[in-house]
């Protein structure tokens, strides 16, 4: 008899910039052997179309690796276009939504670029078009605030309630 085949798991995590989700999602992997891709730099790096990255998650998915996906995720539409790619793949998606503070941000965007008005250009161009998670998506809300232990603790607890 067959045991039950568990399903891969993809963690998609976004966010504001600079509010924590590549130390996140960079550090998360790590510690659970993850696979971890941002999108949107490999989208930058490689001059790509939004079409090209989901034909290369759909190539992803079919390695049934357990993923950690970061990029890509600003709007719902977005973010329902992968889940759909990943669910077709057979993987039980998750969405992770950092929320940190604006003063924090702003602390953060400050120190990465050295120039205030660089860093107000960038959070406004960003957060233009960003839609917060809605109810229907069931996503794991963490602090960019909090440590990783913290916020690794409260996902692996999420993802055990599932």
């Amino acid at each position: 008899m067959e045991g039950k085949k568990t399903k891969p798991r993809a963690l998609l995590v976004f966010g504001a910039p600079c509010s924590g989700k590549t130390t996140f999602s960079e550090k998360f992997a790590e510690k659970f052997r993850l696979t971890f891709f941002d999108l949107e730099k490999i989208k930058v790096a490689n001059n790509f179309s939004r079409k090209n990255i989901l034909t290369i998650l759909e190539l992803i998915a079919k390695t049934r690796q357990n993923l950690v996906l970061e990029g890509g995720l600003d709007t719902e539409k977005q973010r329902e276009e992968i889940v759909k790619i990943l669910r077709l793949a057979g993987y039980e998606p998750s969405l992770v939504w950092i929320q940190t503070d604006l003063s924090t941000i702003r602390a953060r965007l400050k120190a990465k670029h050295k120039s205030v008005s660089e860093a107000k250009e960038l959070y406004d161009k960003a957060t233009s078009a960003m839609e917060a998670p809605s109810e229907i998506e069931f996503p794991i809300i963490l602090s960019g605030k909090h440590t990783f232990e913290t916020q690794s603790r409260h996902v692996i607890s999420a993802l055990a309630e599932l």
